[in-house]
């Protein structure tokens, strides 16, 4: 089962990582969070199915913080080589994308991404806040 969702900055983003891994840390197989100009995406591929209340919880929560995403195909390429296992280095280069993470949820990597894209900027982006 996975959850793709799409949040405003990365105060969301990192909140819904910080629910997720508090959460269902078993469940989880992989996180994947993509940064495009207008916002961030999140993946969540979870092993198996959660139960139904845990389902309605999870969405519930994701919905407070972000919109449901539709990927386009492009995307969908992008998200389906890092699950066969692709390097996010090569990803980003062939298909000209920002993959933050893959793999375990790691706030650390959102957070140096933010600061060094500042850095690089002079200024905080709305998406980046």
């Amino acid at each position: 089962m996975e959850y793709l969702y799409r949040f405003a900055n990365a105060s969301l983003t990192l909140r819904a990582i910080e629910h997720v891994s508090t959460s269902w840390r078993s469940s989880l197989q992989f996180v994947t969070v993509l940064h495009q100009i207008d916002g961030w995406i999140l993946r969540l591929k979870l092993f198996s199915p959660l139960i139904s209340k845990a389902h309605l919880d999870l969405q519930a929560f994701l919905q407070e913080l972000g919109s449901p995403y539709l990927p386009s195909p492009q995307l969908k390429v992008v998200l389906w080589s890092l699950e066969l296992g692709q390097s996010p280095i090569s990803v980003m280069e062939r298909h000209q994308v920002a993959v933050i993470s893959h793999g375990r949820p790691d706030k650390e990597e959102i957070e140096e991404f933010c600061k060094q894209f500042i850095a690089g900027l002079g200024y905080c982006p709305a998406t980046l806040a």
